[in-house]
C-alpha cells in the first residue's frame, strides 16, 4: 500500500501557508490559532476521558503483558535531531514557499484538534560549521550540492554569510528548539595544509589541518558558537571532529563532501585548544567527542591510531587524555552506521559501548544515522523490494536498540533534508527535497517540491514527545525484534510515553499492562505511524485496554493526576 505523502509545489504550497508571513527573521512555523488546523486544542472545552469511546482493532490481535515502573528511572533523555547537511543552505535561501512547511515537519509540536501533529517538534539542531568551499567553487572538487559556507573569509568574519542555515536555525529558535550543536566536518581551507575541505589520496588517519592553525581553527568555532550564543541561541556544544576513522580522500583528488581524517592524538591537541578557546570567549558550551565512524570505533582497535576512542580520550594514563578539561562534556558520541545488519549482532556491539562508557562514567549520544549499508539481512528484502515504510520501521528499531542497550540520552538522524536518486527511497533523508529541474538537478535556486517520508513521522514517534529532561523508565514485556518497546516518564511524573514497534505485518497487539509508580490514570492518546498514517493521535477511554496496529510504530501518552 502506498504510503500517504505530503508533496507540495510551489504554487500549492504558497496557498496552504499565506497566513504566514515570509520575513526571515520574523516568519514562524506556529500558526495563529484558527489559521490552518494545527493550532493545539482549545483548553475551554474539555471532554471527560471516561465518555470518550475508544477505537476497535478491524485485525486480529495478539495480546502482550507489558508492565511500566515510572518509579524505576534510567537514563536522563537529553534530545532527538537531526542535521542541516547539506542543502538546507540552499533551501532556506531560495525556496520562499516550501522552506516554512519543511521547517513546520521538523520543529513544530502543535497538534490539530483532529490529532494529527503539524511536525515533530525536534529538540536539537546539528549545524554544519562549513569549511569555506562553497567560496571555492568548482576549484573545491567538491560535489556542487554538498560545499558549504563558512563565516571567515579573508581574516573577516562575516554574519550574513549561510543564510539559508540561518533561516532554519532561526525556525528552530522560534518553535523552542531547546539546543544547537554545531559541528565541523573538515578544518576550514584556509587552516588546512592543501587548502581544500578534504584530504589529499593517501593520507589516512592523519589531519588535514595544518600544524600551526589547531589554535586558529579553535579560535574560529569557539567564536561562532559566542555569536550565535548572543543571538539567543543555546549552543549547547561544538563537535569539532567527524568521523576521523575515514580517509576522506580519494585517487582523483575529488570528494562528495567535507572531511577530515584524524588520529587520536590530533583529536586530543585539537580538544585542547578547543577548551582553552571556549574558556576565553566565556561562554557555557561543552565539547562533544569523537563523532566515531561507527560504534566498533569507540571501544575496539588501536587507541594509538584512531580506534579505542572511549579508552584514548576518557582512559586514566591514556596519552590522550582529555577527561579532564573543563569544557569537555562527559559524552562518548558515535553513529550507528555499520552495525545494524541484525537484531542480535546491534545489541552486541551496543552493549560493549554501554559497559565501556560505564567504567569511565560517560553518557553516550548517537549522532549520525541514515541506512548507509547495504540493506540488512533483517530488512524483508533488498532495497528494491521493501517499502519506504519497512526502512522507517527498521530505523525504529535501531533507535530501540541505541537507547535501551547503548544507553543513549540523545538520538540524531544525518541529513533533514535530500534529494532522492538512484532508487534510493528513504534512505538518506527525513524530508525528499526535488530540485525544479528533477531529481538529477544540481540547481536548488529555483522552487522545487518537498514530500515528508515515513522516517519523519517515525522519528516523531519519538522526538514529539520525548523531550529533554524525561527520564527513560523500566518497560518490560516488550523487548524483541518484532515487538520492542521503551518507556520514559516527565520530570513532574505526571505524564507517561511509550513507544512501541510492533513488525508483525498482519497483527496488532493489544497491551495488557500495567503503570505503577505515577498515579492515577486521567488520560490516555495513542499516535500511529503506519503505511497510511502520519503520526496521527486518538484518544482511548482509560479503562479500555490500547492496542498498536500491525506494522507500526505508535506512541502512547499517558496522563496522571
Amino acid at each position: 500500500m502506498k504510503f500517504a505523502k505530503y508533496i507540495l509545489p510551489a504554487i500549492a504550497a504558497a496557498g496552504m501557508l499565506a497566513a504566514c508571513s515570509d520575513e526571515p527573521t520574523g516568519e514562524s512555523t506556529k500558526r495563529p490559532t484558527g489559521s490552518g488546523g494545527d493550532e493545539p486544542e482549545e483548553p475551554g472545552t474539555p471532554v471527560d476521558p471516561s465518555d470518550i469511546v475508544s477505537p476497535v482493532p478491524d485485525f486480529s490481535c495478539n495480546t502482550q503483558k507489558v508492565a511500566i515502573d515510572a518509579s524505576k528511572k534510567l537514563q536522563t533523555m537529553e534530545g532527538f535531531g537531526a542535521s542541516d547537511c547539506w542543502l538546507p543552505n540552499q533551501i532556506g535561501k531560495y525556496w520562499r514557499s516550501n522552506r516554512l512547511q519543511l521547517a513546520r515537519w521538523l520543529f513544530s509540536k502543535n497538534i490539530s484538534t483532529a490529532g494529527q501533529p503539524a511536525g515533530i517538534g525536534l529538540s536539537m539542531w546539528r549545524v554544519n560549521l562549513g569549511a569555506g568551499t562553497a567560496e571555492q567553487g568548482d576549484a573545491s572538487n567538491i560535489d556542487a550540492n554538498n560545499r558549504a559556507e563558512s563565516y571567515l573569509v579573508d581574516g573577516v568574519y562575516d554574519w550574513n554569510k549561510c543564510e539559508g542555515q540561518r533561516y532554519f536555525m532561526q525556525q528552530a529558535k522560534n518553535n523552542g528548539v531547546e539546543s544547537f550543536v554545531l559541528f565541523s566536518n573538515s578544518p576550514l581551507v584556509q587552516f588546512t595544509k592543501n587548502k581544500k575541505g578534504f584530504n589529499d589520496p593517501g593520507t589516512w588517519h592523519d589531519s588535514n589541518l595544518s600544524d600551526d592553525c589547531y589554535d586558529d581553527f579553535a579560535e574560529y568555532m569557539a567564536n561562532v558558537a559566542q555569536h550565535f550564543s548572543g543571538e539567543g541561541y543555546n549552543v549547547s556544544h561544538i563537535s569539532p571532529i567527524n568521523e576521523p576513522q575515514h580517509g576522506w580522500n580519494s585517487t582523483d583528488g575529488k570528494s562528495s563532501q567535507e572531511g577530515c581524517s584524524w588520529n587520536n592524538a590530533q583529536i586530543a591537541k585539537l580538544t585542547k585548544e578547543l577548551d582553552k578557546a571556549i574558556t576565553k570567549v566565556g561562554i557555557n558550551t561543552k565539547i562533544l567527542i569523537p563523532e566515531a565512524a561507527s560504534w566498533t570505533d569507540l571501544t575496539e582497535g588501536n587507541a594509538n591510531d584512531t580506534y579505542s576512542q572511549i579508552e584514548a580520550f576518557w582512559g586514566n594514563g591514556s596519552a590522550h587524555y582529555v577527561g579532564d578539561l573543563a569544557n569537555v562534556d562527559k559524552v562518548a558520541a558515535g553513529h550507528s552506521y555499520w552495525t545494524f545488519d541484525n537484531w542480535n549482532d546491534m545489541r552486541n556491539v551496543r552493549k560493549k559501548v554501554a559497559d565501556k562508557a560505564a567504567t569511565k562514567g560517560l553518557r553516550v549520544w548517537q549522532t549520525e544515522w541514515s541506512m548507509l549499508n547495504k540493506e540488512p539481512s533483517e530488512l524483508g528484502g533488498s532495497y528494491d523490494d521493501v517499502s519506504e515504510f519497512d526502512i522507517a520501521l527498521y530505523m525504529s528499531k535501531i533507535i530501540h536498540n541505541d537507547i535501551t542497550v547503548a544507553g543513549c540520552t540523545s538520538w540524531s538522524y544525518w541529513t533533514a533534508m535530500s534529494v532522492e536518486r538512484y532508487g534510493q527511497k528513504n534512505r538518506f533523508e527525513l524530508i525528499k527535497t526535488t530540485p525544479a529541474g528533477g531529481n538529477y538537478s544540481d540547481d536548488f535556486t529555483a522552487e522545487g517540491t518537498v514530500e515528508a517520508t515515513p522516517n519523519l513521522w517515525v522519528l516523531g514517534n519519538y522526538s514529539l514527545f520525548v523531550r529533554p529532561g524525561y527520564f527513560r523508565v523500566d518497560l518490560t514485556g516488550a523487548d524483541s525484534k518484532d515487538f520492542c518497546g521503551t518507556a520514559y516518564v516527565s520530570p513532574d511524573g505526571k505524564t507517561v510515553v511509550a513507544v512501541y514497534t510492533n513488525a508483525d505485518k498482519t497483527k496488532g497487539v493489544m497491551l495488557d499492562n500495567t503503570i505503577s509508580g505515577a498515579g492515577t490514570l486521567k488520560t490516555v492518546t495513542r499516535y500511529s505511524t503506519t503505511e497510511k498514517k502520519e503520526l496521527l493521535g486518538e484518544k482511548f477511554n482509560p479503562a479500555d485496554k490500547v492496542f498498536v496496529e500491525p506494522n507500526s510504530v505508535s506512541t502512547i501518552v499517558y496522563t496522571f493526576e
